[in-house]
């Protein structure tokens, strides 16, 4: 029988989806960080967009990552890595699923277009910035450490010692 080629393995998946909102939700965070000091619209429209493919990007990333695990967690020599990987993964998917929604109620809510609100805006996507490099960080370190759905780690993990 045989096998399917490399890019059909499930596992394969997270890395093809997992860098394009990596990147949008960063350049998103750019443009709203500049556009608090730029009088062009541009830089609010753009991080708003930004922000909406990055959103939609990262819940992809989730579950494809998802898909991913149950392969991955077999070949590891400390899982624990995984699971907090997992953990900040969801975190920062939330944090900007929540800028998102706070975005667009800023939008089409008057009551919503105040200083406070701008504030807790710049405060959550910059929290979610924070915590997608600490999981880009830990993804890296799965990857590089691990060689989580790179190669199979010898059985006693030796190499890890």
């Amino acid at each position: 029988m045989n096998e399917l080629p490399e890019f059909f393995r499930t596992e394969v998946f997270h890395p093809l989806s997992v860098h394009f909102p990596i990147v949008l939700l960063l350049m998103a965070t750019l443009f709203k960080l500049i556009g608090l000091w730029s009088s062009k619209i541009t830089w609010d429209h753009g991080g708003r967009f930004l922000l909406l493919l990055g959103v939609i990007g990262v819940w992809i990333a989730i579950y494809t990552g998802d898909l991913a695990d149950g392969i991955v967690s077999r070949q590891l020599c400390d899982p624990t890595v995984l699971k907090e990987h997992e953990n900040f993964a969801y975190t920062t998917a939330w944090i900007f699923t929540a800028t998102l929604i706070l975005e667009f109620l800023m939008k089409y809510v008057d009551l919503l277009k105040n200083r406070i609100t701008s504030v807790l805006l710049v405060i959550l996507i910059l929290a979610g910035s924070g915590t997608l490099t600490y999981v880009g960080h830990l993804g890296a370190e799965l990857v590089y450490q691990q060689a989580a759905g790179v190669n199979i780690p010898s059985e006693d993990c030796s190499e890890f010692n």
